[in-house]
């Protein structure tokens, strides 16, 4: 299998990619019946402050933007194959690296007659169809404060042109809903399928139908990473978690309620896979999150020198935070420059710890496609070669007996 395309999806099956640009997160789900949802569209701004050295490399390489090289990766893996329309796409919360930064360079929609530019969702969106996109802020926008952002401004414009040209659907991500995204071919086929929604906007499910709580106090204005959206997908006995940049390790004197894993692990229970929360900088998962999730395999979109902190590779490792084996599977570990970088960042002793933890990781480089088979029971982990775009089999690791299946 090494060297040779991934094998092509079949119904029943469950596959996650974690797709690596090398500029930020986005994930493409493809559920047991063909349904698809795309996760975030990240594309990082690389001037500036964001110099080149100290970020990894794009991938496959610069000769498209993000978005574009995010957009053949749908189309090469969606069971319609090119054609192929996304049913779901959703933000996780409005930063550049999981929507697209717009920048000088961003170049005018020549199929919306310039209405809208292009950079990460909005050039997804622009040849690929999207169906219905959710996140957190549609219709108004005004929380935690308006936003008058150039980048908010052109998502607005996009959404306004896709809605009135091509019928897109957008709805407001709610928390304790499990009826927002659905499976839209077969659901009766997968009735153990559920995607439930238990976070945004500080407001926490609270584990029984769908009433959730408000975690952030009247009149404050929380961080963007903290009103990140948060999900548990199940399928049979499998279960994976996505919390976009929500934060869980904070200095002591911080406020109680800027600390959203504890909340949200409460909820969600143990899951099988981890979409790592904020890339593994040092505000991300902390103990009690870890020792509730306890996930066997840990995915880290990274691509920054900063990702992961050495702090959090070490919680990640623990097995005094909870037992048993786990993989850790990295999107981007190496490149020129960035070893430099995390001295600076880490101080040499801390630089060097983090180096030997991660020769403990299962791949430090490629997309990371989760395969979880039919009825749910077994999953394995693909990573793809990056490096070009046909994306073929670096590895393959499993099958994982998923954690519903333990006695």
């Amino acid at each position: 299998m090494p060297g040779q395309p991934l094998p092509p999806w079949q119904a029943g099956q469950l596959d996650i990619h974690q797709i690596n640009t090398g500029t930020g997160d986005a994930a493409l789900f493809v559920l047991p019946d063909g349904t698809t949802f795309l996760l975030d569209a990240g594309a990082v701004d690389r001037t500036g402050e964001r110099a080149p050295q100290y970020d990894a490399p794009p991938r496959p390489d610069a000769s498209r933007r993000p978005g574009e090289w995010i957009a053949a990766y749908v189309r090469r893996f969606h069971p319609d194959g090119a054609q192929g329309r996304l049913d779901y796409a959703a933000l996780t919360h409005f930063h550049g690296d999981h929507m697209g930064t717009l920048t000088p360079a961003s170049p005018p929609s020549t199929a919306a007659g310039g209405a809208y530019r292009l950079t990460g969702i909005t050039d997804v969106g622009d040849v690929v169809p999207i169906r219905t996109l959710l996140d957190r802020g549609w219709p108004d926008y005004a929380f935690p404060a308006p936003s008058g952002s150039p980048m908010m401004a052109n998502y607005r414009a996009f959404l306004a042109w896709q809605v009135r040209e091509r019928g897109l659907e957008v709805v407001r991500f709610e928390p304790g809903r499990a009826d927002q995204i659905v499976l839209r071919r077969r659901p009766e086929a997968y009735p153990e399928f559920e995607i439930r929604h238990i976070a945004a906007n500080g407001r926490v499910w609270t584990g029984g139908g769908t009433a959730s709580r408000n975690r952030f106090p009247p009149g404050i204005v929380p961080v963007e990473n903290n009103c990140s959206l948060a999900f548990r997908l199940r399928y049979g006995a499998f279960a994976y978690f996505n919390g976009g940049d929500m934060a869980g390790y904070l200095r002591p004197d911080a406020p109680a309620w800027t600390e959203m894993e504890s909340a949200v692990a409460w909820v969600t229970g143990p899951v099988d896979v981890h979409a790592l929360n904020h890339h593994g900088t040092q505000d991300a998962v902390n103990a009690f999150f870890l020792s509730v999730l306890r996930p066997r395999v840990h995915i880290l979109s990274t691509y920054a020198s900063s990702q992961p902190s050495p702090d959090v590779m070490r919680r990640m490792l623990s097995e005094r935070i909870y037992p048993g084996p786990r993989d850790l599977f990295l999107t981007n570990t190496d490149w020129p420059g960035r070893r430099g970088h995390m001295v600076k960042l880490f101080g040499e002793v801390e630089t060097a710890r983090l180096q030997e933890r991660l020769g403990q990781v299962a791949s430090r480089q490629g997309h990371v496609v989760v395969r979880v088979e039919s009825g749910g029971a077994r999953y394995r982990v693909i990573v793809l070669d990056d490096a070009v775009p046909e994306g073929l089999v670096r590895s393959v690791h499993g099958p994982y007996a998923s954690r519903g299946t333990e006695p």
